[in-house]
């Protein structure tokens, strides 16, 4: 077994008190006073300084600023989701760690450990990053906004996965999670009577066709080889059977991994809706409540840590290919930035019972891989680190 792994076991004890301590106490966005205190005083019993970048967004770093940078990133918000599992150390205050942030804060905390543990090999610094606001799309903004990647040569970050066997990781070169963009289409017709639709404009009649139109750009726009999902999650219109309502609000999302599939299929949802609407005599507009591009493995680097990994871990619980998954997360924007990767983790396959993905109520997480996780945040920086000295 890899030493530092052997490590990283040795705080499991420790990584599963921490992740149960967040478990029980999830806070959303921004407002995350009681997770920020816990974190913020057990790095400051390993010994390490803190420093504020945004709301319940701070940094401690370690290691020889005369060298290259890495920054490893956690997020620490929750879902508001009220959990039903049976885990003794439930959430009861209505919100739940359902995307496994607590999960991701434990293994930063551990890696903290380790590297404080071997500082002396640090052959430049290590950034950990503890990000809030993650869920809103918000959080990695805020902290690249005040300045938290200023002087980082590198960016690398996890994320659970419930589908991967525990303890097991996923590190794909290129492309790893797809972009998300989020919009509302406002639709404004004209009220009437139930019984005399031609004295009114049906906007609920409109957005039954622009649901129906702007499918074709997936199916015969964009090519079948390139994945792309537009899915309306919610139309809101009218309150009485009997009334055709002014308006109808539209909210879906959109998500593809190429950039420029993205930029013409934002282009066509426009013209469609505003030409759809326009047939029927009514108008829409179209705005984006969050924009988040997708993640993108850098190749060279990708494929650096993924051997680093293998070191760490072994051969038969590295994965580096598969499908790409739909899915995305905000610390896009920093790999967009800096060089930088994604891996994911293995929380549990549902060979090995876990059956509830993320953001389920039900959903529970493996806590075998908390020690994986440290060991992999600390081995991929040290050796890092240690090839790019002299660079």
């Amino acid at each position: 077994m890899n030493t530092l792994l052997q490590e990283a076991k040795e705080l499991e004890q420790q990584l599963i008190a921490d992740r149960r301590y967040l478990h029980q106490n999830p806070e959303l966005g921004f407002e995350l006073p009681i997770t920020t205190a816990y974190v913020k005083k057990r790095l400051g019993e390993m010994g390490y300084q803190i420093k504020d970048i945004c709301p319940c967004g701070f940094t401690a770093t370690i290691g020889d600023p005369a060298g290259k940078t890495i920054l490893l990133r956690a997020d620490m918000d929750a879902l508001p989701v009220k959990e039903e599992t049976d885990e003794p150390f439930k959430s009861e205050n209505g919100n739940m760690h359902a995307c496994g942030h607590d999960t991701h804060t434990a293994m930063q905390l551990g890696a903290a450990q380790l590297l404080k543990d071997h500082e002396k090999e640090l052959k430049g610094q290590v950034v950990l990053c503890f990000q809030p606001a993650e869920e809103p799309i918000k959080g990695a903004i805020a902290m690249i906004e005040n300045g938290v990647l200023e002087g980082v040569d590198a960016v690398f970050g996890l994320h659970t996965s419930i589908p991967l066997k525990a303890g097991s990781v996923r590190l794909l070169a290129g492309p790893m999670l797809a972009s998300s963009d989020i919009f509302k289409i406002d639709i404004q017709g004209k009220g009437a009577h139930g019984a005399l639709p031609e004295t009114g404009i049906d906007p609920v009649n409109v957005a039954s066709h622009i649901n129906i139109a702007l499918q074709t750009i997936l199916t015969r726009e964009v090519s079948a080889l390139q994945p792309v999902v537009l899915t309306f999650g919610s139309i809101c219109a009218g309150e009485a059977a009997n009334v055709i309502p002014e308006s109808c609000q539209m909210q879906g999302t959109l998500r593809c991994f190429d950039p420029e599939i993205r930029q013409f299929a934002k282009q066509r949802m426009e013209e469609i809706i505003h030409s759809t609407a326009a047939t029927f005599r009514a108008t829409a507009t179209v705005s984006y409540l969050a924009e988040t591009p997708p993640t993108y493995n850098d190749p060279t680097f990708a494929r650096e840590m993924q051997g680093y990994i293998r070191q760490t871990i072994g051969e038969e619980d590295t994965i580096t290919e598969g499908p790409r998954i739909m899915g995305s997360d905000d610390f896009s924007y920093y790999s967009d930035l800096s060089t930088g990767a994604m891996f994911h983790i293995g929380m549990g396959s549902r060979e090995e019972g876990y059956t509830y993905g993320l953001h389920n109520p039900k959903a529970v997480f493996s806590e075998k891989s908390l020690a994986v996780g440290a060991a992999v945040f600390a081995a991929c920086s040290i050796e890092w680190l240690r090839a790019h000295r002299d660079d």
